[in-house]
């Protein structure tokens, strides 16, 4: 099967290319730098890039992911997450790609009402950051061009995932990296921001498996969950983390480092997803936060 990888150079990019590849898929790389440079606020561009690769799929990662920094830049994340979406879809429509997994967020549920938690595909959309908001323009730009132009499209929500390579722009990381510059240093204590939001969490490696196979098996027009359908909070995650510490280290809260709006708890339902696909996660959060935590020591070590 010929692939295409829009934001393949991030963080979710690099594992998805190596399970495609490791199931024998073709797959071009395309990225603001390279290795197929593609701007996705370029329309002419992404109509180029995806004219020349002729995929059978396309999965559409390009965004700009930090809900954070959303705050400072909502224009930005705007125009890559909403019209970005928009320019890969009508470059799709033209060229006839004959499928698209459009990535999206569980940011889109926002401040969701805790009567539907475990959160359904068909639970209100009510974003509460930027790029939550953003992120639901980009599904009905998607629902949009499904309905209207017939292009074949899955729409995917994942909710919280990482692993090695995510930036510590990220709560796991982010805690990982400050864990081992404590290792390094000596410090006995690291800032941190709230630690009582419940979060979804799933290991990044996991989560692409669960693309593919909605390429392969999803019903088009659909929208699927990606999550583990399990709540942890981030004093949990730190703590988990603290447990693999080489030193004792303490959590110290920074105010800096708190959301001006968070939604307090987040959790999926997979169920659809199963059902549909037979995805089911593999990897332990154990695990996942083992290695985040050793990439972080990797990284320190390396300079």
């Amino acid at each position: 099967m010929r692939a295409t990888v829009t934001g393949a150079g991030g963080f979710v990019g690099p594992h998805l290319v190596a399970h495609l590849r490791a199931n024998d898929d073709d797959v071009t790389e395309m990225d603001l730098f390279g290795p197929v440079e593609v701007d996705v606020t370029d329309a002419d561009s992404v109509l180029h890039a995806i004219g020349d690769a002729r995929p059978d799929v396309v999965y559409h990662l390009a965004a700009l992911s930090s809900v954070g920094q959303s705050w400072s830049s909502p224009g930005a994340s705007f125009r890559v997450n909403a019209e970005g979406t928009l320019h890969v879809l009508r470059a799709c429509v033209e060229v006839g790609v004959s499928r698209v997994v459009v990535i999206l967020s569980s940011e889109e549920y926002g401040n969701a009402d805790p009567a539907l938690i475990p959160l359904r595909e068909d639970a209100p959309l009510r974003p509460v950051t930027p790029y939550g908001a953003s992120k639901v323009a980009a599904d009905f730009v998607a629902l949009q061009t499904f309905l209207a132009d017939g292009l074949d499209i899955v729409r995917v929500r994942p909710f919280g995932h990482t692993g090695p390579g995510q930036t510590d722009q990220f709560v796991v990381p982010a805690l990982a990296a400050r864990i081992a510059r404590a290792e390094l240093e000596g410090t006995d204590e690291i800032p941190v921001g709230s630690l009582t939001a419940i979060r979804d969490l799933s290991d990044v490696r996991d989560v692409v498996r669960a693309y593919r196979l909605t390429a392969l098996h999803g019903v088009a027009g659909d929208v699927y969950n990606v999550c583990s359908g399990q709540g942890v909070s981030i004093q949990q995650i730190a703590d988990a983390l603290l447990a693999h510490a080489r030193r004792p280290i303490r959590l110290v809260t920074d105010p800096a480092l708190v959301r001006p709006v968070d939604a307090p708890r987040m959790i999926g339902s997979n169920e659809h997803l199963r059902d549909v696909t037979g995805w089911t996660p593999e990897i332990p959060l154990e695990q996942t936060l083992a290695d985040v935590l050793d990439a972080a020591r990797a990284r320190l070590s390396a300079g």
